[in-house]
């Protein structure tokens, strides 16, 4: 059985504004880490930003706003395109500020992908082998 999901998405970045161009956002799910989303943007081969999102907080916002730290995500509405709003704050510049990013997506395209994410492993039961992650970490330490 397959334990990955990954699926490309086009999503447009908000430059200034109200300027959007278009990216590609990679997400890919691994049952091995259950509870984690990652997305990897790229435009013409180049990756621009790599996250790892939380699978059950993707999956609410695509109903309600969600988060306070360095990714703030609420759906969106222009008509009948539904949208996920996606704010990611950054590293610090030289110049004190943070970098940020606005990115919207699709919310069926997210809405699709979760669906399978959830037929390899269902919301409520995903599991973490303490061991293998006490391991990890005095392996690095």
């Amino acid at each position: 059985m397959n334990s990955f999901v990954h699926k490309t998405v086009v999503v447009q970045l908000q430059a200034g504004d109200t300027d959007r161009f278009s990216v590609l956002a990679h997400l890919s799910y691994d049952a091995a880490d259950p509870f984690a989303v990652t997305v990897v943007f790229s435009h013409d081969g180049r990756v621009l930003a790599r996250w790892q999102l939380d699978r059950e907080m993707l999956e609410d916002a695509l109903r309600r706003p969600v988060g306070i730290g360095d990714v703030r995500m609420r759906p969106e509405s222009r008509g009948m395109w539904r949208e996920l709003r996606m704010e990611f704050l950054g590293d610090v510049r030289s110049d004190g500020g943070r970098h940020h990013a606005i990115v919207f997506a699709w919310a069926p395209a997210l809405a699709a992908f979760l669906r399978e994410t959830h037929e390899l492993v269902a919301p409520g039961h995903e599991e973490v082998c303490v061991d293998d992650f006490l391991a990890d970490i005095l392996a690095g330490s």
